[in-house]
């Protein structure tokens, strides 16, 4: 008993396995014999375009950009992450139709066999790094449409190098280009150019320190390349970056500004407040240069003069001249109180003995320095005094002695101290040279960044 449904049991399964077996064969006598996509003979084995001789195969190319950053101006460089298309014409296929769903134009092939078909190789002549994005595969599809048309599809990030000039900076304009150009095949057998939707900008796409200047300017060329030694088809897209001056505007022209006119301030303080007036120019003059080199650590050192450089010299020139002058105030001052405190000492004690008669010889202050003559004689200049027998006192010429320093209104009578009269001009003449500075500045800035 138990034999037979042993032998039931093996004969069921023998019989089960022998249906799978003729199925999967049937099936795949079905599939080698209504082949979906059939390549020529020796396909693989070509390597040349699908194209008839003396004719370039076109490929047209598209980017849809979805983002860019890292615009690096130590490096100059840009950051762009990308999708890419390119279309061309494989006339050497034989499709059959039952591969399309109804209603559908295109398949999508499987990467195994559009490995098999010949692809262009575009590349990008002046990135540091390209590569294609890949999570658990490498993001990219391959379509197949009824017209024997190839359309490639890949996600990209590239790292572009750029040559950036900052002569203008922080008003600078980068015009960075994107070179397109096949690599092995010369421009008799691959052309390539700009699909009607050339390069598109991600609508949500911002920058932070600028704006992307559109529309974009596209250009088809033909390059000749000496490592390769043929003439090659190119495509170029020209980014332009305009740097925002809004930023600078707040961290840099504005606090300099202040600075400068904070520096004003010291004119209205007079030399009794010597500490005061030293502490803020001198703080006013550190603050620019702390200022300065914060933003310098911002751009590579180049070799030439930029507009930054520029509006520094003029901050810190204005400055430096107020601190300039303060000296210069000083030096007067104590010039000033040297005569003054030396005249009542001397002159009046020697004009008291030619009275008296002691003496015969009238002393006359002239430049700070004492000259005797005698009393008959005819004084020949200003500042001297003779005595005439016994005449009335000398008049002291204190008035022309001080003359570098000092002297009288001749209208009004009162005395004038120089270094207070430069104080006065300063107060005036300082913001008249610097708002002249920013008056030329900003015109000849903007009229060459535009």
């Amino acid at each position: 008993m138990l034999d037979r449904y042993t032998n039931l049991f093996f004969s069921f399964g023998f019989g089960v396995i022998l249906m799978w077996l003729t199925e999967s064969t049937e099936a795949h006598v079905n599939y080698t014999a209504k082949p979906r996509v059939v390549l020529p003979p020796n396909y693989v084995k070509e390597i040349r375009p699908p194209s008839k001789k003396g004719t370039p195969v076109i490929v047209d190319f598209s980017i849809f950009v979805v983002d860019i950053n890292s615009i690096n101006v130590e490096d100059m460089d840009f950051r762009v992450d990308m999708f890419i298309h390119q279309r061309w014409l494989e006339s050497r296929l034989e499709i059959s139709d039952d591969i399309f769903e109804e209603g559908d134009d295109y398949v999508t092939l499987l990467p195994e066999f559009f490995d098999n078909l010949w692809q262009p190789d575009p590349y990008f002549l002046n990135s540091k790094i390209a590569e294609i994005a890949t999570l658990t595969h490498k993001f990219t599809s391959v379509t197949l449409y009824k017209n024997k048309t190839v359309r490639y599809a890949a996600r990209m990030h590239a790292i572009i190098a750029c040559q950036m000039e900052f002569q203008l900076y922080p008003m600078d304009i980068q015009v960075c280009p994107i070179y397109i150009e096949s690599f092995s095949s010369n421009n008799q057998k691959v052309k390539l150019r700009w699909s009607d939707s050339g390069v598109t900008l991600n609508p949500e796409l911002k920058l932070l320190q600028y704006n992307l200047g559109q529309p974009l300017e596209l250009e088809e060329s033909d390059g000749y390349m000496p490592e390769k030694v043929g003439n090659f088809s190119r495509l170029t897209v020209y980014f332009r970056f305009e740097r925002q001056i809004g930023h600078h505007l707040i961290q840099t022209f504005a606090p300099s500004s202040l600075v400068v006119m904070l520096s004003w301030f010291s004119f209205w303080l007079g030399l009794d407040a010597i500490p005061g007036r030293v502490t803020l120019l001198v703080t006013c003059m550190l603050t620019l240069v702390t200022m300065f080199t914060g933003l310098r650590a911002d751009i590579p050192p180049v070799a030439y003069v930029k507009a930054l450089d520029l509006w520094m010299a003029g901050c810190m020139v204005s400055v430096f001249a107020a601190l300039a002058e303060f000296v210069v105030v000083k030096v007067l001052d104590v010039q000033y109180q040297y005569q003054v405190n030396k005249v009542p000492k001397t002159l009046p004690m020697r004009l008291s003995n030619m009275e008296k008669g002691q003496c015969a010889t009238v002393a006359s202050w002239e430049g700070g320095a004492v000259r005797s003559r005698k009393a008959t004689q005819t004084p020949t200049t200003p500042g001297q005094t003779s005595l005439q027998g016994n005449g009335g006192p000398p008049k002291p010429a204190r008035r022309q002695s001080l003359l570098s320093v000092a002297w009288t209104d001749d209208t009004t009578g009162v005395e004038k101290i120089m270094w207070r009269e430069i104080d006065k001009v300063s107060r005036a003449v300082f913001p008249i040279l610097f708002f002249v500075f920013v008056l030329l500045y900003w015109p000849i800035l903007l009229m060459k960044s535009s």
